[in-house]
């Protein structure tokens, strides 16, 4: 009987090993071709970076940038909230493998009953005085297995490492557009700070206009209308300081809740927006499908729902379980682990759905169409991120040539400026002269600024694009890299 038994599980065993799954294996559908960037062609950018690890913002050489990154890895809140699910799709393939092998159980009990002395009768839950009562015990272990002759479960496990995998993706992914929006972030905040030092200067420049309009119209060489023309200017320049650090208070809270700090817990010193603009090659399309973890993680998802479909078809073909027991029954405590009270019980149940309705059908397509969904969302997802880089190759090209305009613009407004101011002084030009060419002289510096911070902006938002250092070979290995995919992330 036992060898009976031995040969009928060890059956099971090779049965269930060399079962194959159905529904289809997977491969990577084709994604959108594209051969090279476009905006890339015939374009060298004026100071090209290469990024050698996910420290991508040291391209920048800003202590104070770098220090504010590594704080992004450690307290954001959102990217803390990503390595939680990334560790709760990792416990579910653990309890999707258990169900690969068989349920062990332990069972024990021990019961008395009794009846009035004519039969059975009990009198409000109490048995009657003069009854007769007896024990009974039991001590039992049972197992069940459910092979996995069809590959149901081998598919559902396959479906949730992909997750898994995904999920990692994502924890990149959050964490990546984390550190581009603090830098966007950072380089807009710089930008404010420049502002507001052109914008005092210019304050002090108008206050010296207006006292000479004021010194000119006491000399009796002018009108008062001098003067308040300069005035008007001085107070509009004055309110648009305040603009300015409106804005730029509103980057510091941002920032703060970037690096998992209430506002009022980070105060930044003001300092210098950076003059070069560092630029990443973009590289092949083909090698951003390896650089994204987007792209990673919607590929991921795909597999998972090509999985799905396997589980879907399993439900055409019958579960097959093995159960067993072996335990002991005995009216009396001290006799009960004997071999005379012992019972066991061995063998295979199979069971089949005939008819539920057309829901198995239904199952079927709609993990199809769950997958085909699954193919659209990763190959938008790739089309997405192409656009993505051409935007900002094509922002980063024609800024460069903008910024440069820009600088010949503002050396001539600078001289403008200057000849009107003298010309004003000496009598030979009127008030109105002066006011426009110290206009154009401030706005052209404002948009000077503004053309150098969308330039940072965008190098950032290219390294962002092009996903950082992050490569999806991280998720190749069965621990996805934890070490290097999460390796910043704390509790």
């Amino acid at each position: 009987m036992i060898r009976s038994k031995t040969a009928l599980i060890a059956a099971a065993c090779a049965l269930s090993l060399s079962a194959c799954a159905v529904g289809p294996n997977y491969h990577r559908p084709s994604a959108p071709p594209s051969p090279d960037f476009k905006e890339a062609k015939g374009w060298t950018p004026a100071k090209p970076a290469t990024v050698t690890g996910e420290d991508w913002w040291s391209i920048y050489h800003d202590p104070v940038l770098s220090s504010l990154e590594q704080q992004v890895a450690v307290s954001n809140q959102n990217l803390k909230a990503a390595v939680a699910s990334y560790y709760a799709a990792r416990e579910a393939v653990g309890v999707t493998r258990g169900s690969l092998f068989p349920i062990i159980t332990l069972d024990g009990s021990g019961t008395k009953s009794g009846g009035g002395a004519s039969g059975n009768q009990v009198v409000g839950g109490f048995v009657p005085s003069g009854s007769t009562s007896r024990s009974f015990y039991n001590a039992s272990a049972g197992g069940s297995w459910d092979l996995d002759i069809w590959g149901k479960i081998r598919r559902e496990l396959q479906s949730d490492e992909a997750k898994r995998q995904a999920s990692a993706a994502d924890v990149a992914a959050a964490r990546l557009s984390a550190q581009a929006i603090l830098a966007e972030d950072y380089f807009q905040l710089r930008a404010a700070e420049q502002e507001l030092r052109l914008l005092k200067t210019s304050v002090q420049d108008y206050r010296v206009s207006l006292q000479i309009a004021q010194n000119r119209v006491n000399a009796g060489v002018t009108t008062l209308a001098d003067v308040y023309s300069a005035r008007t200017l001085l107070e509009n320049t004055q309110s648009q300081e305040n603009t300015v650090e409106l804005t730029r208070a509103k980057l510091e809270h941002a920032i703060a809740v970037l690096v998992g700090r209430a506002p009022s817990e980070l105060s930044l010193a003001h300092g210098e927006l950076a003059a070069a603009v560092p630029v990443v090659p973009a590289g092949l399309p083909s090698q951003l499908l390896l650089r994204r973890p987007d792209i990673a993680a919607a590929e991921r998802d795909l597999e998972s729902a090509n999985a799905q479909i396997g589980v879907a078809e399993s439900a055409w073909f019958p579960s097959l379980t093995l159960s067993g027991s072996f335990g002991y029954g005995s009216t009396s405590l001290g006799t009960l682990i004997s071999a005379s009270n012992s019972v066991w019980s061995v063998g295979p149940s199979v069971a089949q759905s005939l008819f539920n309705g057309g829901a198995t059908i239904a199952q079927t397509r709609e993990a199809r169409a769950l997958y085909d969904s699954a193919v659209a969302s990763y190959r938008e997802t790739v089309l997405s991120a192409f656009q993505q880089v051409e935007d900002d190759l094509a922002t980063l090209r024609f800024l460069q040539t903008e910024h440069a305009q820009d600088r010949e613009a503002l050396a001539d407004a600078e001289r403008s400026e200057a000849l009107s101011l003298n010309q004003y002084k000496a009598g030979i030009a009127d008030y109105a002269t002066v006011l426009t060419a110290q206009t154009a002289r401030l706005n052209t510096e404002i948009n000077t600024l503004s053309t150098q911070e969308q330039r940072l902006v965008a190098s950032a938002d290219l390294i962002d694009a092009i996903g950082g250092g992050w490569n999806s070979a991280q998720l190749r290995t069965r621990n996805e890299g934890v070490q290097a995919t999460l390796k910043s992330t704390v509790d």
